[in-house]
Formats: C-alpha cells, structure tokens, sequence
C-alpha cells in the first residue's frame, strides 16, 4: 500500500539584513555581486511571492524564520567587547569583514539547514533532522545553533521527530544539509535516499583544484547511521570536481529529483553511468533527464540557476518544474525548459519567478526551501503557526513591509540601529508564527 505523505516546503524568510558581501568563495554570484546595493524588503517579498503561487496551487507551504543578524554573541567571542552598539561599532572599524559575516542572511537558504530522513526511511519510524554544520565558511557555520533551535521549537513532538545536534564541527565532517541530499519515493513504504559528496577526507579522490568541496563522504555516512537509513536504499555519489571548479559548489545547483524523476547535467558526478545505473536499479520506473553540455554548457547552468530548480509532484501523478526567471532570457535555459514539457515527458509545466534578489546572492528556488515529507498524523503534530494560508501570507506581507529596509549597502551594516529594527521585527515574528523563544536576546 503506498504511504499518504505529503512533501511540504519549508521556504525561508530572507533576514532584515539580507546585503551582498560576497562571503562564499565558489558561489560565483555572490562573488560578481560582492558589495552591491540589496534590498531586503524586496528580497523577502519575492519569496513571500513564490510560496503564496504555489500554496495557492495546493502546494503544501510552510516558512522558517530568519536569523537574528548582527550576530553580536559571535562578534564577543571574536574579542570585541562592550555594549551591542559599541561591538558592532569595533567590529565596524576595526574588523569590517568580520562584521559582514556576522550579520548575512544567508540562513534564507533553508536547503543548507538541515538533512531530512521521513519516517518511512528511518528505523524508528520517526523523521530525523540533522541539522547542517556548514563549517565550509565562517559565515554560514554560525547558523547551526540557531537552525538547531529553531527547527526543535517546530518539531518538538520526540514521539514522532528527532532533531539531531550538527555533526562536529571539523574539516572531517563538512556539512551542507539538503542541498547534497535527493530522495527518490518508490511508491512502497521508503524510499532512495541519495547522498552527493564533493570529497573523502579519508580517501586520495580527485578533488576540485579551484574551489573547496564542501560535504564530505564522512559527513554523509555519519547522517546514514544517525537517521537510521537501510544501507541498501542509500546511493552514495560524488561530485564531479570539474563541476565544483566552475561553480557548482552544492550537488543542488547542477541536478534537482523528485518520486522517480531526476534532472541532471551531464558532468554532474563521478563516474555517472555507474550512479545512473545504481538508481535505475533501485528507483521502479525511474526516470533520468540527462541535459548535456552541447545544451546547457556548465557555465550557463550556474549562470542560469537551471538545476536550481523545484521539481514538485502534482495530484495527478506529474510534475510542476519552479525555475527562476532568468532560465527565460538564456536561449540555451529556455529550450531545455521547453524540452521537459515536451511530449510524453513527466513534467506538465514550468513556472518562472523573480527572485533576482536572491539569486544575485546565489540562491534559486531551490536553495530557498527545505523539503520535509510528512504524514497528515505527523502534520498534525507541529503546533507553530509555520504552515503558510492566505491570512498568514498577508500577515507576513504586512510585516515585511512594516520592517524591512528597501535599501542596504555594505557600509550600513555598520548602523547600529539595524541591530535594533532586527530585533523587533524578529520578536514580532516569533508571536505571529507561535514560537519560544529561540532567539539569544529573548533569553537575556
């Protein structure tokens, strides 16, 4: 009997602080879009604009609240000290690249928050969270404890989920979360789950010469054990090193899957016949699109955030493919978005969004959200205020626009009065979506 499950879309807020620093060495557009102008208010707008398109579809849609940004804690422990006005304002002058990490947003890209296992999958029949170290950067490896709280506020049931601590923070264990995790359903009780990895710090593999691979092996089969997965329903594949050195830094920005569907680029990993065969022999009716580099050469898939993309099943059995609108100005993007429709093609349709103030950070539909397979019982369990319907879309819309500037450079991190406008609007959330306290300044 197949499972009633229901794949729900965690979508991140983008944070009041949401700039372009440039902070992620391999993320080509963060690094063409470094010290530009953002706007935050517009970045957590389009977001908001994608979520309420498809929950209006019928599209399960839930949100994770941002960040609390400046990270004032984390400036202390760097060394500056006194009052929160008087760190940022150290940091600011004596440390500015300090303080740009301290304060992104790049915790709106929920796919890094965590890897998820569905009940089905796991052992205990539980669903398992890790949530993502992301030690590849020092920006992004301040998410995890807040990530942490955040996500056993919302699943605070132990009967039926299990929130893990991150994996330790060491080069051994490199953790990105979901964004090098795919899960294929099989139509029976579990499913595939497949791991990619961009290096073994155990093993002489090739390795990227340009850009660090960020998940390793290790990270991967550590989750495998902790999540309790079967051995034998769980791919393990690395990424092509070619790929990482043009910019493919997560497994998510060069193939996306969804059921028995998987969309991927020709290079996207070592060894691929071999990985294709291993899922067709795991996967009932798999079916594997293969875009080719004549098509879509790798610099124009990360140029146009192509496999950035959310492939999403529909009631009636096909897929709804979510890409952002840049695919629409790249020749090459749009004919293979044409193609995936073309057909008997599983695909039924292709929506394109406006998300450039996320994409000029390097995150696509993709990035923006976490997938969480739950069953209606499962659902009924998480009592936060997350699951997004038309009065808390319009509420979130009302406080978006309430607290968020429409204007921010890099040298206004350094306005003390961010931190504050921060706080508020992130306190005025936490009511709104019935959460704890999960941010530090609430605790103090």
């Amino acid at each position: 009997m197949m499972r009633e499950e229901m794949e729900v879309n965690f979508d991140g807020i983008p944070g009041p602080t949401h700039n372009y620093a440039g902070l992620s060495p391999g993320n080509l557009a963060a690094e063409k879009h470094a010290r530009t102008i953002a706007n935050p208010r517009e970045a957590a707008l389009q977001g908001l604009t994608k979520m309420r398109a498809l929950a209006v579809r019928g599209i399960p849609q839930a949100v994770l609240p941002p960040h609390e940004r400046p990270d004032v804690h984390a400036l202390r422990q760097l060394g500056f000290s006194g009052h929160d006005t008087n760190v940022i304002a150290q940091a600011a002058r004596d440390a500015p690249h300090i303080l740009a990490a301290c304060s992104s947003a790049a915790a709106m890209w929920t796919a890094n928050a965590a890897t998820v296992s569905p009940s089905a999958d796991a052992a205990d029949r539980r669903i398992h969270f890790t949530p993502a170290n992301l030690i590849a950067n020092f920006h992004r490896s301040l998410e995890a404890d807040t990530t942490t709280r955040v996500l056993r506020s919302i699943f605070a049931d132990d009967s039926n989920f299990v929130v893990h601590e991150p994996l330790p923070a060491a080069a051994q264990f490199g953790d990105e979360g979901a964004a090098n995790h795919m899960r294929f359903a099989t139509g029976e009780t579990g499913g595939i789950e497949m791991f990619v990895y961009g290096r073994s710090a155990l093993s002489p593999a090739p390795s990227p010469q340009r850009y660090p691979a960020r998940q390793t092996r290790e990270a991967s089969e550590a989750i495998v054990r902790r999540h309790g997965l079967d051995r034998s329903s769980v791919v393990l594949a690395q990424q092509s090193p070619a790929a990482i050195d043009a910019g493919v830094f997560h497994n998510d920005v060069i193939a996306v899957a969804s059921r028995n569907v998987l969309l991927c680029h020709q290079h996207a990993f070592v060894d691929q016949a071999r990985v294709l065969e291993e899922l067709h022999g795991l996967v009932p009716g798999l079916c594997a699109i293969v875009v080719t580099e004549r098509e879509l050469p790798i610099a124009d898939a990360v140029a146009t955030y192509l496999f950035n993309s959310q492939l999403i099943a529909r009631n009636d059995g096909r897929f709804l493919f979510v890409a952002p609108a840049e695919c629409n100005a790249h020749a090459g993007a749009r004919a293979v978005l044409d193609r995936l429709v073309a057909g008997d093609s599983p695909i039924a349709e292709v929506l394109t969004f406006d998300l450039r103030q996320s994409m000029q950070n390097g995150g696509g539909p993709a990035c923006l959200r976490l997938r969480v397979p739950l069953t209606p019982a499962e659902r009924e369990r998480i009592r936060a205020a997350v699951f997004l319907d038309a009065a808390l879309a319009d509420a979130l819309d009302s406080w978006i626009r309430r607290h968020y500037r429409d204007r921010l450079a890099p040298s206004d991190l350094a306005d003390p009065t961010l931190l504050d406008e921060s706080r508020r609007a992130l306190d005025e959330l936490s009511a709104l979506l019935k959460l704890p306290a999960i941010y530090p300044f609430q605790r103090a």
